[in-house]
């Protein structure tokens, strides 16, 4: 028997499409009872003929999924013949599918401009890395799953030696106040309260009522993937007003997370509306949006800000907590968004810009590029290049995709590694092994025009989900 996977589907030419995974799982859970090639010859018929299908006992969801999707194709927004030119900064560090969907976005008929940062990679609809600035239109999948994923900086009133001679109390405080793994969230007695909670959206939009529960046991967690709670050593390069801190090596705590599950519902719907009102071609039907103009366009606009200002929350409550915890003052704290979407001012025009993975980088505005649980990160202010869009990378950006780092990474290298850099793991899959990261040294060198580097940041004592986990 074959393994039954998609390619079946892609070698008799079934289009990818929503009938697409129909027609797959009826292959994988009838192929044993009536043989792969019978039913191969038979969805070759459904695919030329759906309408003899939608009563049959195998075939029906495939069939009439096609044909909606026909029928859908009468009301098709056609993409620009060419795509716009878009700027790309380390163009070698950048796999050809960022490349390609780059250009389809840039061929949407509301995209007016866009950017690849040199942290880029393959993604949905837009991609990781991907700055899209369009005309009246909100694209949910440009924002992301994630929304208002972000990073946050504090800068403790504490000298480097301090990490060296307490290493056990910060482990146990990192282990008390982060809480990681898909769907995690806090008992009873450790949820957070927050002002948050308290916002309008959660009662006058609909599909949020329901998820008040989830954000409140959520609140101040970091769930699953490439998040992170971590302490390190951040050296000072540069003394800058902006930061107002002596050069030197301060201990600092970095975290990198999202809004949760609140986000990820959010997300969900929002792009199952865009589907269903915006109809593309299929090689941009993940690129759907939304007329901001309208009432779902308006809907999305103040759920996805909800979520960007609960993923902020997340983050103050993380850090607040810790920082009681040591005992510590924060001299400063820097954060910032890199799944969102503003509205701003462009070459003389309103746009909503679009930042999915890219950090925003306006001259003078500080933002955080990590590395990798040994590579460093960057405190940096933004140089406002209008080229693009006043954008930078949000991190040093995958290699490897996660099967592939399970599939290439052994235990005993990510030991060596973390040994050799001095780093206390706790939790964390391969997949977020280093070496599944681009150099961040290259990413930063590629981007000298967008950004000035303040400060590096060396992490010592790194948290993530035990068990590799995705988001929820």
């Amino acid at each position: 028997m074959r393994n039954i996977t998609g390619s079946v589907l892609v070698e008799i030419g079934f289009p990818s499409n929503e009938a697409f995974g129909k027609a797959l799982k009826v292959l994988k859970k009838n192929a044993k009872r009536n043989g792969l090639e019978n039913l191969l010859a038979e969805v070759k018929l459904v695919l030329e003929n759906p309408a003899d299908f939608t009563e049959h006992a195998l075939w029906a969801d495939a069939a009439n999924e096609l044909i909606a999707i026909e029928a859908r194709k009468k009301f098709m927004i056609p993409l620009k013949e060419e795509a716009l030119p878009f700027a790309v900064y380390g163009e070698t560090q950048i796999e050809q599918g960022a490349f390609d969907q780059m250009k389809t976005a840039m061929r949407l008929p509301v995209t007016a401009f866009g950017a690849l940062m040199p942290d880029a990679h393959q993604g949905y609809g837009l991609p990781i890395g991907g700055v899209l600035a369009t005309k009246d239109a909100i694209i949910p999948y440009g924002v992301g799953v994630d929304i208002g994923c972000r990073m946050c900086l504090s800068i403790y009133d504490i000298p480097r030696d301090f990490y060296f001679g307490n290493e056990a109390q910060l482990k146990r405080e990192l282990i008390a106040y982060s809480r990681f793994g898909a769907g995690a969230g806090w008992t009873r007695g450790m949820k957070a309260d927050h002002a948050i909670l308290e916002r309008d959206e959660f009662k006058q939009i609909p599909m949020l009522k329901t998820l008040m529960d989830k954000a409140h046991t959520q609140l101040g967690t970091s769930g699953g993937g490439n998040h992170f709670v971590e302490f390190g050593l951040l050296e000072v390069l540069q003394e800058d007003e902006s930061i107002n801190i002596p050069k030197g090596t301060y201990l600092a705590l970095l975290t990198h997370s999202g809004s949760r599950g609140l986000g990820a519902t959010i997300a969900g719907h929002y792009t199952k509306v865009a589907k269903e009102n915006c109809v593309l071609p299929d090689e941009a039907r993940n690129l759907a949006y939304l007329d901001l103009n309208s009432d779902n366009g308006k809907e999305y606009w103040a759920a996805m800000n909800l979520a960007g200002d609960y993923a902020s929350a997340c983050h103050h409550v993380i850090h607040d907590r810790i920082t009681k915890a040591i005992g510590a003052t924060c001299l400063k704290r820097v954060e910032n968004h890199h799944n969102f979407a503003w509205k701003e001012v462009h070459f003389g025009e309103e746009y909503i810009v679009h930042r999915k993975g890219a950090t925003p980088a306006a001259a003078g505005v500080l933002g955080i590029i990590p590395g990798s649980m040994t590579a460093p990160g960057f405190l940096v202010k933004g140089k406002g290049k209008p080229e693009a869009l006043a954008s930078a990378s949000h991190g040093a950006g995958r290699q490897m995709s996660r099967t592939q780092a399970f599939k290439t990474v052994k235990q005993d290298e990510l030991k060596e590694i973390l040994k050799t850099h001095g780093v206390t793991l706790i939790g964390a899959g391969l997949d977020e092994a280093p070496m599944a990261y681009k150099n961040i040294d290259e990413v930063m060198k590629s981007q000298e025009d967008l950004v000035d580097v303040l400060a590096r940041f060396t992490p010592k004592m790194v948290r993530m989900a035990e068990d590799g986990s995705r988001e929820d």
